[in-house]
């Protein structure tokens, strides 16, 4: 079983998670600059085992496309055509930069170390792969 690799895209920086390989635990990997993020996948994946990826869906609390899904919908399509033997899921991404900034000062961070956006990016990428595992969990896959 491949791990399950989430991205939290981003105009200047992409947060990075990924799944053990048994697809147990999410944990955070890096935050790449977005313009090196397709070698950055490429390279990840000729290393590891990925089967698939879950890319944030934004959107606003009515449910319409949020302003930067024009930004992501083209790198979805990127990552379509670049890796097309991989499972690719969209998830809700709204609250992800808040929920993850909220972590960072439940675990005792200090202000300036919660300044760090590339942090919030990978805390936000981990969320999404945690919550996409809940998803798969209660829908018993």
């Amino acid at each position: 079983m491949g791990r399950i690799l989430a991205i939290d895209y981003g105009i200047k920086r992409t947060g990075i998670a990924v799944t053990d390989p048994l697809r147990i635990i999410a944990t955070g990997l890096t935050t790449v600059d977005t313009p090196k993020l397709m070698d950055f996948l490429k390279d990840y994946c000729q290393r590891e085992e990925v089967d698939a990826f879950v890319v944030g869906e934004a959107k606003h609390l009515n449910n319409t496309p949020a302003e930067s899904a024009q930004i992501i919908e083209p790198f979805v399509e990127k990552l379509k055509e670049s890796f097309p033997t991989k499972e690719l899921h969209r998830i809700d991404e709204r609250f992800t930069s808040k929920m993850a900034f909220q972590t960072m000062i439940d675990s005792g961070l200090k202000k300036k170390q919660r300044q760090n956006k590339a942090l919030i990016d990978e805390i936000s990428a981990t969320l999404m792969l945690q919550n996409f595992m809940q998803q798969q969990a209660l829908s018993g896959r």
